[in-house]
């Protein structure tokens, strides 16, 4: 619940060598009053460099850059910054890729098809720890080496996990089961643990491959 206090705005780098596209969305999500844009790289170095000086909440990263690829550089953007998350800006759904992109620690995945509305909603979704991307996208994500089995799941795990499969928010699902946020969110990290993902992202895309989540 706030305490009346005015909420920190979301703080945003965008990495992206199309100098127009960035300055446009830059620009977009800067006219959200819950989003302050505070930086654009055009490359990986750029990149590394703004998010170790700007800490940023969130990393709006294009997968095609000069001095390299998206999914190499979310490591090392994580380990300049250990709090930032990475929303990765692609036009490729490539599961090889996508999974890569999530064990190396990404967040979510908009496509440059989006809208700035889209892609702005997209930076608040991961700022407060949710996953955009398609449930389609989802369901291919994950190697099929992976070597969980969910066996150990709790019912109520399995119930939070289904959910966040259907694309709902901690507290859409909180809502739904009668639960606290606070609840879900422990839920949700007992859950990663045993199924050794990383992100809710992940959690979702293993538990579609092993028939936890209808496909």
């Amino acid at each position: 619940m706030s305490d009346g206090q005015p909420q920190p705005s979301i703080r945003a780098l965008i990495v992206d060598d199309h100098r127009m596209l960035a300055e446009l969305l830059s620009s977009a999500l800067d006219d959200r009053p819950e989003i302050t844009v505070v930086g654009t790289a055009s490359s990986s170095a750029e990149a590394l460099t703004a998010v170790a000086s700007l800490r940023p909440d969130v990393v709006v990263l294009d997968y095609d850059l000069p001095d390299g690829d998206g999914v190499a550089l979310v490591g090392p953007l994580r380990e300049a910054a250990p709090n930032c998350r990475v929303l990765m800006l692609t036009s490729y759904t490539d599961p090889v890729l996508l999974s890569d992109a999530i064990e190396a620690g990404c967040a979510g995945f908009v496509t440059k098809r989006n809208s700035t509305d889209e892609i702005a909603s997209a930076v608040l979704a991961v700022a407060s720890d949710e996953t955009p991307v398609s449930p389609d996208m989802v369901r291919s994500l994950v190697r099929k080496d992976h070597a969980a089995t969910g066996s150990d799941l709790t019912a109520r795990e399995v119930e939070v996990l289904r959910l966040a499969a259907q694309g709902l928010s901690n507290k859409e699902i909180a809502e739904q089961l009668f639960l606290s946020v606070n609840t879900v969110r422990n839920h949700m990290q007992r859950v990663l643990n045993k199924l050794g993902a990383h992100s809710k992202l992940e959690a979702t895309a293993i538990a579609a491959r092993l028939g936890i989540v209808r496909r």
